[in-house]
């Protein structure tokens, strides 16, 4: 029979009843190396050894397997303690596992202890393997939130750093085009006019790149936002968009939520704008509703599986959901993840104005809200964005 090594840690104060526990471990196959203590000055000591199991009993003269609980979870609750006692009720051994014993057997039945003991190790493998998990995912997160500021700061710098080169740049060309223009040939006229228009697209670039890292390092503190007061600001900017296209932008009741509304004012523009950019030969029609968060067509707002919980907490309100629906041109499902990363664009830049910024800005104003954001469309049929926000207005 193949033996199971045991660093095993006995709270008893009968040597006898110790040794007994132990021999029936050793039948079922467990090779054991044992210390047996009866004090608490003790049992803290031995801890700092950490054993790989803790039998307990339950009453000793001057220490009991409650205190013992309460220490061994303050300090080392991997490590997994049975109780193992003579008598004990079944009301008080419930009250032991709600307070952190894996499990309790009486010292009339110790042919119990062997299986209770290797479900009790496989039982603190799992949770020694999950700890780990989250520590690693853990300290990964704390690296991707560390390098996610690090690129926000280098953006920003580097943008703000380049917008006064730039700037000279382009005021030299331009000089160039209003002074020379004529004078020179052709194709100096041509090179010219790129060149004018380069400075232009870069400084165009440069600018959106600014707008997309002040999201996280420029956002202000969330306020209770009344998103029709935000709609009808972010329609006002919009005036000139919507008048020359014939544009109808009709709404339901939208509601009041926790938001930096400065940043809201923005998603609503941009969500919109896109709209009356990627139209069809139709006029415009572009329609904003909100309701909770229980999804769309079977869609959850949370993708994630909730844990049952037995103890009775205050329901937590589910976020907005928010849509923007459009009868534009529509897009295929292959683009759909791709419409959201900075500076990719789905058409040439003589097709559709812009730098293909204005959605990657979009997403980052909804995660910064602990939303997330997805679209639905079809190609000819019109598009709709979907995006949550949290619920913190209570």
């Amino acid at each position: 029979m193949e033996r199971n090594k045991l660093n095993l840690l006995v709270l008893e104060d009968n040597p006898d009843d110790a040794e007994l526990a132990v021999r029936k471990l050793e039948q079922e196959g467990f090779s054991v190396r044992w210390r047996r203590v009866d004090t608490e000055e003790a049992f803290r000591k031995e801890l700092g050894e950490k054993p790989e199991l803790i039998l307990a009993d339950y009453r000793l003269p001057s220490f009991d397997a409650r205190a013992a609980l309460q220490i061994q979870q303050q300090l080392a609750p991997e490590i997994p303690l049975i109780i193992v006692s003579g008598k004990i009720g079944e009301e008080v051994a419930v009250e032991c596992m709600k307070s952190g014993a894996r499990d309790y057997v009486l010292k009339d039945r110790l042919s119990r202890l062997g299986p209770v003991v290797k479900r009790a190790l496989e039982e603190a493998e799992i949770y020694r393997d999950r700890k780990r998990a989250e520590e690693t995912l853990r300290e990964r997160t704390e690296a991707l939130e560390r390098s996610n500021k690090e690129l926000e700061q280098f953006a920003y710098v580097a943008s703000h750093d380049l917008q006064e080169p730039l700037r000279m740049v382009s005021s030299y060309v331009q000089l160039l085009a209003r002074r020379y223009k004529g004078r020179l040939d052709a194709d100096a006229d041509d090179f010219i006019g790129f060149a004018v228009d380069g400075a232009n697209r870069m400084q165009t670039l440069i600018n959106d790149l600014l707008t997309y890292s002040r999201v996280g390092t420029r956002g202000k503190s969330f306020e209770l936002t009344d998103c029709e007061a935000v709609l009808a600001h972010a329609l006002t900017n919009l005036e000139v968009a919507i008048e020359e296209s014939g544009a109808l932008v009709p709404h339901d009741s939208l509601p009041t939520v926790m938001a930096d509304r400065s940043q809201l004012v923005q998603l609503f523009q941009n969500l919109i704008d896109n709209a009356i950019k990627f139209r069809s030969e139709e006029p415009p029609r572009v329609h904003i509703s909100a309701t909770r968060g229980s999804g769309i067509g079977g869609r959850g707002w949370n993708d994630k599986p909730r844990t049952p919980n037995p103890e009775p907490r205050t329901p937590i309100p589910e976020p907005w959901l928010f849509s923007v629906r459009d009868n534009g041109i529509g897009m295929e499902p292959e683009f759909y993840e791709r419409i959201f990363i900075i500076f990719q664009r789905l058409h040439g830049i003589g097709e559709y104005p812009g730098t293909g910024i204005g959605l990657a800005v979009c997403k980052k104003i909804v995660e910064r809200h602990g939303g997330r954001i997805w679209v639905e469309s079809k190609v000819g049929k019109g598009t709709t964005f979907w995006f949550t926000i949290e619920d913190r207005s209570s």
